[in-house]
């Protein structure tokens, strides 16, 4: 198998882990579990976890494994087409990949809704500081989490019957 091998760094920052692998298989083949697992990723919005990527195939009628699951959004993400983040409780979250390149994102800790951020800066300075330390085969993680507007309002806003709403 050709090997493809990218230069990145490791910085950890907040309560999710961006996941990227040092060395990226060529193109997997195409198989009916991968081609359903990818398809049912692009139909959803955001990161999903793996059983609820098994729940919704299951919902759409497609028997797979969750074992197979597993497997597949393993070799999917090995091979570059995933990105992956980690919620608080150490649970792996998938979505595709873009074409050109894995992403850094801020996420909800409340909700989950996943923002793209520009994170050129924190490329090229990753890239220096691996070659100006002699480093090769780096990776990087960048962690960003925060409460997005929609559930900040409604963590500040009282509920019905509350002292708050009463006074």
């Amino acid at each position: 198998m050709e090997m493809i091998t990218m230069c990145v760094i490791t910085l950890e920052v907040g309560s999710l882990r961006e996941t990227s692998a040092t060395q990226l298989p060529a193109p997997l083949r195409a198989t009916r579990q991968r081609t359903a697992v990818m398809t049912a990723l692009h139909q959803r919005a955001g990161f999903t976890s793996a059983q609820e990527l098994h729940e919704a195939l299951e919902a759409d009628g497609i028997t797979i494994g969750l074992t197979t699951v597993y497997r597949t959004l393993h070799a999917l993400e090995r091979s570059g087409q995933l990105d992956v983040v980690r919620e608080k409780s150490g649970e792996r979250l998938y979505r595709p990949r873009p074409a050109d390149g894995h992403r850094h994102y801020l996420v909800c800790r409340d909700c989950g809704l996943s923002t793209e951020v520009e994170a050129g800066v924190v490329e090229r300075w990753a890239e220096s500081v691996a070659e100006g330390m002699g480093f090769s085969e780096v990776e990087h993680t960048v962690e960003l989490t925060g409460v997005c507007d929609r559930c900040g309002f409604t963590r500040i806003t009282p509920g019905p019957g509350s002292a708050e709403q009463r006074a």
